[in-house]
């Protein structure tokens, strides 16, 4: 690769998309000489649409990274755009994160067919669609009676799914509709008492070669540091509980002033238990503070509920 060019790799749906041509745009805004070029790049999450994540189990680690890490190994990219939570916290020797830009809205939106105005009035056994064991855990917890059903595809196929009468109401993050121009199709933003959000939801992870000096140098100015110390702690937190985006594990870290506030929880997938912690430390400890919550939480019980998932 020349000094002034950097070819980007990125899945091809349209979050995906938008996702990598705003980092384009900020490349090309802090470095005008520079040229950027985007690669896509087919995943094996983007080929399996017809099994449910957590059926995938253990087939399912790296699902939507995989060949873009490979494509950097083979040096056909530079760098990889990823959604954060879809990168697992332990990466392959040679990548690191090289960035992690400013955070959307991290929560999840509740979207609902017309006529229902709030998750609340959800009617008794109400069809809701989503593919994470971590909303359905969290949704069954709140509303035992509702039929939660597997959901796939992207945010467009999931909103035509919904409009087509399949559900009553779809669970998504806020960020990706809002990224989409969807924000006014979100019903209602779930607060962390009913949907914890899952691991770095809502930020951008820019993943590159460990020793590529260059790249990573013009990554910097997109890092941004108040995102990147929560993401580390809820990172942390994931690791520190040895889980993935597969099992019901939900974190969010707030940073306030100097101070971090981590908030975490393990389920069972049936919703019967939540395990919940809440923990705080000064900003320069935030990967301590990830792993001493997912102490806590296994100390509590949690090692009990992740154990009976394997």
């Amino acid at each position: 690769m020349t000094n002034d060019k950097l070819i980007i790799g990125t899945r091809g749906s349209l979050l995906a998309l938008w996702q990598t041509n705003w980092v384009k745009a900020q490349l090309e805004n802090h470095h005008r000489q520079l040229a950027v070029e985007i690669k896509i790049i087919s995943t094996k999450g983007d080929r399996v649409q017809d099994i449910s994540l957590p059926k995938l189990g253990q087939q399912g680690k790296g699902l939507f990274t995989q060949e873009l890490e490979d494509a950097m190994f083979a040096n056909e990219i530079d760098l990889a755009v990823h959604s954060l939570k879809d990168l697992p916290t332990k990466l392959p020797s040679g990548l690191s994160l090289a960035a992690i830009c400013e955070r959307e809205d991290g929560r999840d939106a509740f979207v609902a067919r017309q006529g229902i105005t709030a998750f609340p009035q959800l009617p008794e056994s109400a069809r809701v669609g989503t593919s994470s064991l971590r909303r359905e855990a969290q949704l069954r917890a709140s509303r035992p009676d509702l039929h939660i059903l597997p959901v796939r595809g992207n945010v467009d196929t999931r909103l035509r799914k919904l409009d087509g009468g399949e559900y009553d109401a779809i669970i998504l993050a806020a960020a990706g509709l809002r990224r989409l121009g969807y924000e006014a199709r979100i019903t209602q933003y779930l607060n962390a008492e009913v949907m914890l959000s899952a691991v770095g939801q809502g930020a951008l992870g820019i993943e590159t070669r460990d020793d590529d000096e260059r790249v990573k140098a013009l990554l910097k100015p997109l890092d941004h540091q108040a995102t990147r110390l929560a993401c580390t702690a809820e990172r942390a937190f994931l690791k520190g509980l040895g889980g993935g985006c597969l099992v019901p594990i939900a974190a969010y870290c707030q940073v306030i002033d100097d101070a971090l506030q981590l908030d975490g929880l393990v389920a069972k997938p049936d919703g019967t238990e939540i395990i919940r912690g809440q923990q705080n430390a000064k900003s320069h400890d935030a990967e301590t503070l990830g792993q001493r919550l997912a102490e806590e939480l296994l100390s509590r019980g949690a090692a009990r509920l992740l154990a009976s998932l394997d």
